[in-house]
């Protein structure tokens, strides 16, 4: 029997008095796409971070291709084989593919880069991969999906005979996870051992050849995805099945099991975005002439790759931008300047816009709502427990940093705050990005239960398969534009990655009769 690739023994690590590795151990074999999931909190990340030498193990050790070693840095882990690509890439825009690729390994010639030898390495490993870039192309152009074939290259540059992908498809269109899945299969087939860290069981089961699960910093389960399903890695991870709305989620006024009410059955337009027109920071157009409505009692998704005008538009529809012109209406009425009262809004970036970090969960709570300023400390700490208690949030207390709660609870907390407003529009970026699969179950059960009370709910997110379970409607942006105008269930990956990369748009923008002109 071949030794394996790498193997971690009895891997144990804490930070003060969590214990966020307990006795695990995993083996990869030489040409394996390994998969690791669990919650958030469950430990993939303090694993692979031992594995990467970010962090040192309070307990067991590291096997690579048989020989134990000792990894004090990831210079410690490139030089034994083992490479990482991050969920955000660590790349110098203004740089070449090429100078990325070899950067603090270059190679040289009478002491400075020479440029010839890293441009023939960087093609000559793009040919032997199938990882086709341009080595002279500058690194801040280049869609989101070749940015990750580069980090790939690094890695491989480095000789890395094992790769640890970091939820690598979060920022793709369908179309580029499909290219990275088969990208990654061909390095397997080369010999390089694949560890894949992801939420998307989906992509576990098509991909992955073994996977390991995690719970509560424990090994809770060993695969092959042959022989598993996604409802057994779920009740694996979390203890149970998913179900498909829990009730006690449901915010105020939602009538639970309420079925989904919307497209033209639903209610009055309570959004309404006519030929809108916005600038990026930089004076470059970045939405023009968008026009669309959302109903009351409906969700209508936004799709689109990174950079399409997604974020001018939630911008301008929360009222944290003004636009260059055009008309947005919320409740039949003029969208007014500064932070707009009438709509409720979770931001997809959550430690940097959606929370205040080093704050309470308490005071990240009623963040926003004057009413809380004239509250005793104690009204706002029986305040947040009510909101904490309806909404499921797990906390040891509501005095307690929201920075220290997990990724899920954290979002929880954001949509608490948001939904306990009165607002007739409610917007949300990224309900679920970096979320386990127990919390995105319960997230999705909010958002179905605004819906239901008749709330007009317009969701942006980077998951086509999240916004074909929530939406009524879906609307695809390119460079800009609206392109395409689906009705859920023509929202085909076909169908909307061809908007999404602009080809074949005009089929795809067949209106459903809810544009507004």
């Amino acid at each position: 029997m071949s030794t394996p690739a790498v193997e971690l023994v009895g891997i144990t690590k804490r930070f003060g008095g969590v214990l966020a590795n307990d006795d695990v151990s995993l083996t990869v074999e030489r040409g394996e796409i390994h998969a690791v999931v669990g919650e958030n909190g469950a430990g993939k990340s303090t694993l692979m971070s031992v594995l990467y030498g970010l962090h040192r193990p309070d307990a067991g050790h590291v096997l690579r291709a048989g020989t134990r070693v000792r990894l004090r840095s990831p210079a410690d882990a490139v030089a034994h084989g083992l490479g990482m690509v991050h969920q955000r890439f660590r790349l110098f825009p203004g740089l070449s593919v090429a100078e990325n690729v070899v950067i603090g390994a270059e190679p040289v010639r009478r002491g400075a880069l020479d440029r010839s030898a890293a441009r023939h390495a960087v093609v000559s490993l793009a040919q032997r991969y199938g990882l086709a870039v341009d080595p002279d192309a500058r690194v801040g152009d280049l869609p989101v999906g070749t940015r990750q074939r580069v980090e790939i290259l690094k890695a491989l540059y480095r000789r890395a005979e094992v790769l640890i992908l970091d939820e690598p498809t979060a920022v793709l269109t369908p179309g580029e996870a499909e290219g990275l899945f088969r990208m990654v299969r061909e390095l397997a087939g080369e010999g390089v051992s694949v560890l894949l860290v992801t939420h998307k069981l989906d992509e576990v089961l098509a991909a992955g050849d073994r996977v390991t699960v995690l719970r509560g910093g424990r090994v809770t389960g060993r695969f092959a995805t042959a022989d598993t399903s996604a409802d057994e890695l779920v009740r694996t991870m979390i203890g149970r099945s998913l179900r498909t709305a829990p009730p006690s989620l449901s915010p105020p006024g939602a009538t639970p099991g309420h079925a989904p009410v919307g497209g033209p059955a639903a209610g009055p337009y309570l959004l309404e975005v006519r030929d809108l027109h916005v600038r990026d920071r930089d004076g470059v157009p970045a939405v023009a002439g968008v026009s669309f409505g959302v109903r009351g009692g409906e969700i209508v998704g936004i799709a689109g790759v990174a950079g399409s005008g997604q974020r001018e538009l939630v911008d301008v529809v929360t009222g944290l931008r003004r636009a260059g012109s055009g008309t947005v209406l919320l409740d039949g009425e003029p969208a007014g300047g500064g932070r707009e009262p009438r709509v409720a809004y979770v931001p997809g970036d959550r430690a940097g816009r959606a929370t205040a970090p080093g704050m309470s969960l308490a005071d990240n709570l009623l963040m926003g709502d004057q009413r809380g300023f004239a509250l005793s400390p104690g009204a706002v700490r029986r305040r947040a427990a009510e909101l904490v208690e309806r909404f499921s949030i797990r906390a040891a207390s509501v005095r307690t940093p929201i920075a220290h709660l997990s990724g899920g609870n954290a979002q929880k907390a954001v949509l608490a705050r948001e939904l306990s407003r009165d607002t007739p529009v409610l917007v949300v970026e990224e309900p679920t990005q970096g979320v386990d699969v127990g919390a995105q179950e319960q997230i999705h059960a909010l958002l179905s239960g605004a819906r239901a009370a008749g709330r007009a709910v317009l969701l942006q997110s980077s998951e086509l398969s999240e916004l074909r379970a929530l939406s009524d409607r879906l609307l695809v942006m390119f460079e800009g534009r609206l392109v395409a105008e689906l009705p859920v269930a023509e929202a085909t990956d076909e169908r909307v990655g061809a908007a999404m990369t602009g080809k074949d748009a005009a089929r795809a923008a067949e209106p459903s009769g809810e544009a507004l002109g």
